[in-house]
């Protein structure tokens, strides 16, 4: 994976779109900081590309939850804890 700086970037497009042929991924920085990640289209294919953004994130996205469920112990619940709460938020929505 090939780090670039936006003032790189903004210098010399045309290298940095070059060398995008033969990295998977290139990091954009600025300050020495990651801020954005150049991906080629795979296949000519945009919408396949975007789905697979779109994947990466909802995973991502999943992983957290699912440490938030663990820090508040919720990982912890029983079936039938979970079904009371269920109920409970059924009830409360026909009133």
């Amino acid at each position: 994976m090939k780090f670039v700086s936006i003032r790189e970037l903004r210098i010399s497009p045309v290298k940095i779109w070059r060398q995008l042929n033969d990295e998977e991924d290139i990091v954009i920085t600025s300050n020495g900081k990651p801020i954005a990640v150049l991906n080629p289209i795979y296949n000519n294919n945009l919408e396949s590309t975007l789905d697979i953004i779109k994947r990466a994130r909802a995973l991502k996205a999943m992983e957290e939850i699912q440490l938030q469920s663990v820090k508040k112990g919720l990982d912890k619940l029983t079936d039938h804890k979970i079904n009371e709460i269920i109920e409970k938020v059924r009830t409360e929505r026909r009133q």
